[in-house]
């Protein structure tokens, strides 16, 4: 059996392929999880961006408002200052301080090189 075995394997010649000639490509199903992963960065990127300049207006509008306020307290100096009513500013409430955290160790020492 060993020897009808090994004489049919050595009667099939094995297909030479030429690397050359070969065309690897990721097909398309690997253009639709590049598309997919792309188009999922683009839309990261504009809701970070709509975000950020959320915050950036908010903290503009918040400066402009305490200037506001500052004016109007100036004005109203000397006896109007005394009958005016004191202006309620927002305290931002405080977020629970987490545990500090410990010094970090020194690094190790590079080893020398000959």
């Amino acid at each position: 059996m060993d020897i009808l075995f090994s004489a049919l394997l050595a009667a099939t010649p094995s297909p030479s392929v030429d690397p050359a000639n070969t065309f690897y490509s990721p097909g398309t199903i690997g253009f639709l999880a590049v598309f997919a992963m792309a188009a999922g960065a683009i839309g990261l990127i504009f809701d970070m961006v709509r975000r950020v300049r959320r915050v950036r207006y908010r903290a503009e509008i918040e400066s402009r408002l305490d200037a506001e306020d500052a004016q109007a307290g100036e004005q109203t100096g000397g006896e109007n200052a005394a009958k005016a009513a004191p202006v309620a500013k927002k305290v931002p409430a405080k977020k629970p301080s987490a545990p500090s955290k410990p010094a970090r160790p020194a690094p190790p020492a590079k080893p020398k090189r000959d």
